[in-house]
């Protein structure tokens, strides 16, 4: 699947030389809609972030990596030979730093599906979704599959640097492959684009020139999980984002199953909108877990997944923890924080869809079970009158932060400003808490089901359109045991 640019180039511009076209200012001049979201995105904070900042010092020093992790987070750095390691960002002029506007849609092939293999045509020539560009005095345009979110083969331009590999072959990220064994891949599916540069709900013009026509417009956001840790701009807009985008992924169902003294909480998870598994991406550094509790009055019955305030989730305290995650291991089996270490990978996420046809027995294959108590023979120690789900995700562990700013060098920052960045490590909620009774589970116009499993009562609630009764399959735990220790 590899691609080349099509369509004819507008009039030549009177830009002079390629410096000014990379610098992503120059694109504000006409293009300040997209700029303004674009420089509070992620894309815009690749290089300044200093998680990444750290890793590859980190990898530097251990592993003497190059531009492993700068082909992706800088790639016209690496592209213009200004970097040889990513080390020395900082000091690049910032048209340079980032993933900006020209890094973008100056690409003309793709050459595989990951480790940044795209090609830049090195041209004056932005590519876009547009065939019927305006001439102007800056750059010329041309039409691109790769650039039109409306094509499933735009996601490869995403997919080319969202899928990482590792020097001993390990697929450490891999949100375009999940993407293509997904049904968002296929016949009414969408592209990566069309998720996370959302269409704006009115048509307007995507240049400030006079005379522009009314297009389609989407956003420059790219909203997933992560989020500035540094002062940025529009934080509060990435934010809203980003949570936006996580409380619309999953459908939920929180159920009591069985009478009496021999009842159990069950949730109920279906991956229904990510388009990949869930979470994706640098799911080695994610955390998501399932919190659940259960009450008979004032008194707490059951509680899994409490995790405290500067704390990680912990397998080994909880021994009920549904903790979801990829777990990497070195050649030994221990779990490592160190992606250019992984030999193997020990990955329990949730499964993205596989159809949209609610007839095929394809469909309920990603709705996944889990109950609580874990062990077979334990139950809660009497019917609740009330019982709660809260999911978490944690975009990055506190105990690898731990590991990584030993050396507060790493950060050029002194400890006090570690221990503030350590302290915006917060888990984000996903989604509303859902919370269940007799009353609710008994109020089928809202979400409400009673039926019988094999025999045994079920009683649900769901606030996201889950059908609990339908086929559903035991969690995925990890396999192994080094995973489920800190």
């Amino acid at each position: 699947m590899l691609l080349a640019c099509a369509g004819p180039p507008t009039a030549e511009p009177a830009v002079s030389g390629l410096e000014q076209l990379m610098d992503p200012k120059t694109c504000a001049e006409c293009h300040s809609t997209q700029y303004a979201e674009w420089s509070g995105s992620m894309h815009a904070y690749a290089s300044v972030d200093p998680l990444f900042v750290a890793l590859n010092r980190q990898a530097q020093d251990e592993a003497r990596v190059g531009n492993f992790c700068a082909h992706c987070h800088a790639p016209l750095a690496v592209k213009t030979g200004s970097t040889s390691d990513g080390t020395n960002l900082a000091s690049l002029p910032e048209r340079l730093q980032g993933v900006t506007c020209y890094a973008c849609h100056n690409v003309s092939q793709i050459t595989s599906t990951h480790n940044e293999s795209v090609r830049l045509a090195n041209d004056s020539v932005m590519r876009g979704s547009l065939s019927d560009a305006l001439a102007n005095d800056t750059h010329q345009s041309a039409y691109s599959p790769l650039h039109d979110r409306s094509r499933l083969e735009s996601s490869l331009l995403c997919g080319s640097c969202h899928d990482v590999v590792n020097g001993h072959g390990i697929a450490i990220e891999r949100s375009f492959a999940e993407w293509q064994a997904s049904a968002f891949s296929g016949e009414n599916g969408e592209s990566c684009a069309q998720c996370h540069m959302a269409e704006s709900p009115e048509r307007g013009p995507i240049a400030d020139v006079p005379g522009a026509p009314e297009r389609e417009r989407h956003s420059h956001q790219f909203p997933g999980v992560d989020l500035a840790l540094t002062p940025f701009p529009r934080r509060a807009e990435q934010r809203a984002a980003v949570q936006s985008f996580l409380d619309t992924a999953l459908q939920t169902a929180l159920c009591v199953r069985g009478t009496g003294n021999d009842a159990k909480l069950v949730v109920i998870v279906a991956n229904a909108a990510a388009g990949h598994q869930w979470p994706s991406g640098a799911a080695q550094d994610r955390r998501a877990w399932f919190e659940v509790a259960a009450f008979r009055g004032d008194r707490e019955l059951y509680r899994s997944g409490a995790v405290a305030s500067e704390s990680d989730p912990d397998p080994a305290r909880d021994r009920d923890l549904w903790l979801v995650s990829d777990c990497m291991l070195d050649e030994s089996g221990n779990a490592i924080s160190k992606m250019w270490a992984a030999k193997r990978i020990d990955s329990n996420l949730l499964p993205g869809q596989l159809t949209f046809d609610t007839s095929s027995p394809l469909f309920y294959q990603t709705h996944v079970m889990r109950a609580f108590p874990k062990d077979p023979l334990a139950n809660l120690a009497s019917y609740p009158e009330r019982a709660t789900l809260d999911v978490h995700l944690q975009p990055f562990p506190l105990r690898s932060f731990d590991e990584l700013f030993a050396d507060p060098e790493r950060l050029g920052q002194d400890t006090e400003s570690v221990a503030e960045l350590r302290q915006k490590l917060v888990p984000l909620n996903v989604g509303e808490q859902l919370v269940w009774t007799p009353e609710a589970a008994a109020d089928a116009e809202h979400g409400g089901l009673a039926y019988v499993d094999q025999g045994v009562p079920m009683s649900c609630v769901t606030t996201t359109g889950m059908n609990a009764a339908a086929d559903k399959f035991a969690a995925t735990e990890h396999a192994s045991a080094a995973c489920l220790t800190p």
